[in-house]
């Protein structure tokens, strides 16, 4: 489990096909490469992935084709930059919102609106993702927890302070980017529930 808190940005290094897989080498800021251990759970850009590899400065992890095809790492570049977050220790605050690392889909950037320093982003999704979009609810965006601001039937926004405009990769974001999009879990069990008991809703 993560809150999408990101902790930084990584940098990747290669993207190696394995089969119907790709192999994702991460270059970590020195002081997390050396604390990762053998089978941890890291979200890259908010996708939970297994680490298969270490050394003292990078990572290694697969994924597989559910995973290219629900998020943007099948997109990634050497030399881009990823938000990475560990996960939770129990022990820990939990100051942002629920995060499974489980990726619901992707969406596209549709437009950035800039008043000084802030930037408000909106977000094109498929209408089946956008009716889980609550005003004022939480969403992880790229792995990044964050409050909708307005929601509309295949679009919603947030509004992006600047130190999450330079501490993730959201502040690097252009229109036509897609980013991936992990909607929040309770209204998904709302959902189900009531489906189960009304059927479709």
């Amino acid at each position: 489990m993560f809150t999408g808190l990101v902790e930084g940005q990584a940098v990747v290094r290669s993207l190696l096909p394995e089969g119907d897989a790709v192999r994702l080498t991460i270059e970590f800021p020195r002081e997390v490469a050396g604390t990762l251990t053998m089978g941890e759970s890291v979200a890259l850009n908010g996708c939970c992935l297994t680490v298969i590899a270490f050394d003292e400065s990078t990572a290694a992890f697969q994924a597989g084709t559910e995973t290219l095809s629900k998020t943007n790492l099948g997109e990634l570049k050497a030399g881009r930059t990823v938000n990475f977050e560990r996960s939770l220790r129990a022990d820990a605050r939990l100051g942002g919102h629920i995060v499974q690392g489980h990726v619901d889909g992707t969406a596209r950037v549709h437009a950035i609106d800039r008043a000084g320093e802030w930037v408000t982003m909106w977000f094109q999704l498929d209408p089946q993702l956008a009716k889980f979009m609550v005003p004022k609810g939480s969403v992880a965006v790229d792995g990044v927890s964050l409050t909708v601001v307005n929601a509309e039937p295949d679009r919603f926004s947030i509004a992006l302070i600047p130190h999450t405009l330079e501490v993730t990769t959201l502040g690097q974001r252009a229109v036509g980017d897609t980013v991936n999009i992990e909607t929040d879990i309770l209204g998904k069990y709302v959902e189900r529930l009531l489906a189960a008991r009304f059927g479709n809703v």
